[in-house]
């Protein structure tokens, strides 16, 4: 066998692994967080799972710390959670694949991405069952929006592995035009940080906003931080009351 083929089939093998470990890991969680839902379905005060999204350097780090502070501040307890959260394991190689630091095929890096948010699931359902809102710094949408914004990758393949997470209760999209974006500290420090490449992952987002299941909420982030921590904060209070006596949702079910 000629070394090209052998690569070829070294390559295949590693993305079938890590297509199965995903799998393995969202049949975990999803058996781990059946268990959590069956004691404290339905029971009152449960967290709200509020997301930010938008295109990279909006400012999403920045509001979530931000709306948390302000939801202890106000007496609601409140965490924040990050994707990719780089402290595990997969979150370690994803780290790693945006920083340059290694190159892993398309098709593998996806299905880390949801894996990395699948083995977090049983911890964000009882933090929210427990009444503990949950403010994330990007998810499932920003999976299928860097993705499907390659060739060769349609939305319905890239949302298929985060099929079943936990439903968001609000999305606040922070929509900041790629150039502007691109002026901000550190453009262009990690993989996909283009303003080209940008654009194209704001139409996936723009497409993904048309879903009605969803509560998106499109915030302009080029309002100055307070301004936007307002609106942010407005929302999210809203979002928090609504939830309370809701059981979670799934989403894309």
């Amino acid at each position: 066998m000629s070394t090209w083929l052998k690569k070829c089939a070294g390559l295949k093998l590693f993305t079938s692994r890590c297509s199965y470990f995903a799998q393995h890991i969202k049949q975990q969680a999803v058996h781990q967080a059946g268990i959590l839902l069956s004691c404290s379905k339905m029971s009152c005060g449960r967290g709200a799972l509020i997301v930010l999204e938008g295109v990279d350097k909006a400012g999403k780090t920045t509001q979530c710390k931000k709306l948390v502070q302000a939801l202890i501040a106000s007496g609601r307890p409140a965490e924040m959670m990050r994707f990719p959260d780089r402290t595990t394991k997969i979150g370690q190689l994803i780290s790693a694949y945006l920083e340059k630091k290694s190159n892993l095929e398309d098709q593998t890096v996806h299905l880390l991405f949801s894996a990395n948010r699948w083995e977090l699931v049983p911890e964000m359902r009882e933090k929210l069952e427990r009444g503990i809102s949950l403010v994330v710094d990007r998810y499932a949408f920003s999976g299928v929006a860097f993705t499907s914004a390659k060739p060769g990758f349609s939305l319905e393949w890239c949302m298929n592995p985060d099929v079943g997470l936990p439903k968001p209760d609000l999305v606040l999209f922070l929509q900041l035009h790629p150039t502007a974006a691109s002026q901000r500290g550190q453009f262009g420090a990690e993989r996909y940080e283009t303003s080209d490449f940008q654009r194209v992952v704001m139409q996936r987002f723009e497409h993904l906003m048309k879903d009605p299941s969803l509560n998106w909420q499109v915030i302009d982030a080029a309002k100055s931080i307070e301004e936007l921590h307002a609106e942010i904060k407005t929302h999210s209070e809203t979002a928090i009351a609504m939830a309370e006596n809701q059981p979670i949702g799934e989403l894309w079910k």
